[in-house]
């Protein structure tokens, strides 16, 4: 799931002196590995599965009730998290949801039942919901224009390196040292931020002619009476289950379809995400192209969300595959599928939705996500326990970019420029 900042327009703006370039770039790489962390604790469960499986003897349904809180609390938590930025300000806000991260992802350490560990699912995906607002706003505040577009794409490669570099050190560290350890020393990572954090940023100034604006009404009948608004809500909701599915049960997945060991793990999956990364930052080129062969805008946008659609017909093979790095290909094209769908999903909605209301139809576009997203993870632990495998998830995830684009043309026959 990639971060996404619409272009902006402006004269150039003077180059900022050397020691205010230096303290921006340090403000990017706060938030960077800030959001690398997000995804660093939220994955470690995942990875640790047949190490916790054979502690406390979790059937697979146990093991989807963690992740579908997790979800279920992120989707909750987004209604809220605006407000809560803007109103304790972003250098407060984003250090206090690291600091609550940190803690709750230290506290899995210490549970010793699926009920202490929903609790510290719970605490955790509520904080990590503040990630990307406070990564926006911060970058809004105290970045200038002519830096701010490559910050930004600087920081949405982030949840991809850390979903790469995770699986690659958890398994193994967590059979050196116990997986206790690896929630206390992920978790730690956060508390360590929080003091580089404190210190580069106390004396950040916001940008020359960066002022205070007070959110508008939120007009919530014209916006869920809107056809534009349920076609992005219908897109998000069909895709963003896969990436959810793939995050939380893949490791599963290699353990049981080709009995890797928990130390072996962590490669076919950091090939996946590998994969996933290079989707997210050569996607957005299909699009300009289509346009610039002539392809009205509804063509070209239509075109290459089919495009990719078409290469997410692949995921299924894994099921066959005769070792699971070729497994992993497959599944990894699905991903750099997924980041090309999900940022044409971004830009058909800065097209068809008004700006005034963009940010209220994301946010409802990730809500709905991260619904659909805890739908499939409790499906997931329903069929494995039921004996029918994972042949009905891969089926899904391979078809549901085809529904999602059925859906599209359904709502919105002709894609256009919002003009109101």
């Amino acid at each position: 799931m990639t971060l996404h900042q619409t272009p902006e327009a402006s004269p150039p703006l003077p180059a900022p002196d050397p020691s205010a370039a230096r303290a921006q770039n340090v403000l990017i790489g706060l938030i960077f590995l800030a959001t690398a962390l997000n995804y660093v604790d939220r994955q470690v469960l995942a990875l640790l599965k047949p190490m916790l499986e054979a502690e406390f003897n979790w059937s697979d349904q146990q093991f989807a009730h963690l992740g579908s809180i997790f979800q279920l609390s992120a989707a909750v938590s987004l209604l809220g998290v605006g407000w809560f930025v803007d109103r304790f300000g972003v250098r407060f806000a984003y250090g206090f949801a690291v600091a609550i991260w940190s803690l709750a992802g230290m506290a899995h350490a210490l549970a010793a039942s699926v009920q202490q560990f929903v609790i510290a699912r719970a605490v955790l995906a509520t904080a990590e919901s503040v990630n990307t607002p406070a990564a926006m706003k911060t970058a809004a505040i105290y970045l200038p224009i002519q830096r701010r577009s490559i910050g930004i794409g600087i920081i949405n490669t982030a949840p991809n390196i850390g979903a790469i570099v995770t699986p690659l050190l958890i398994p193994p560290f967590a059979i050196a040292f116990g997986w206790q350890a690896a929630f206390i020393v992920t978790g730690g990572l956060g508390l360590v931020w929080l003091v580089l954090w404190h210190l580069n940023t106390s004396r950040l100034k916001p940008i020359a002619g960066q002022t205070a604006t007070t959110r508008g009404k939120v007009e919530w009948g014209v916006i869920l009476s809107d056809r534009r608004t349920w076609t992005v809500i219908g897109a998000k909701a069909f895709t963003d289950l896969v990436w959810w599915f793939v995050l939380f049960w893949t490791p599963d997945f290699f353990a049981r379809q080709f009995n890797l060991s928990q130390g072996m793990l962590g490669w076919p999956i950091a090939i996946i995400f590998t994969l996933a990364a290079l989707g997210a930052v050569s996607s957005g080129a299909l699009y300009p192209a289509l346009l610039l062969r002539g392809f009205s805008m509804n063509a070209a946008r239509k075109s290459a969300m089919l495009a990719f659609a078409l290469i997410v017909l692949v995921m299924p093979l894994a099921l066959t595959a005769s070792n699971p790095w070729i497994a992993a290909i497959f599944i990894g094209l699905g991903l750099f599928a997924h980041q090309g769908f999900s940022t044409n999903i971004f830009g058909m909605a800065t097209e068809i939705v008004p700006a005034r209301r963009i940010a209220t139809v994301i946010a409802l576009g990730a809500i709905a996500g991260n619904l659909t997203g805890t739908g499939i993870i409790e499906f997931a632990g329903w069929s494995l326990d039921s004996g029918l495998g994972y042949t009905p998830l891969f089926v899904i995830c391979g078809s549901a970019y085809l529904v999602a684009l059925a859906f599209i043309h359904l709502m919105q026959p002709k894609l256009e420029t919002a003009q109101d």
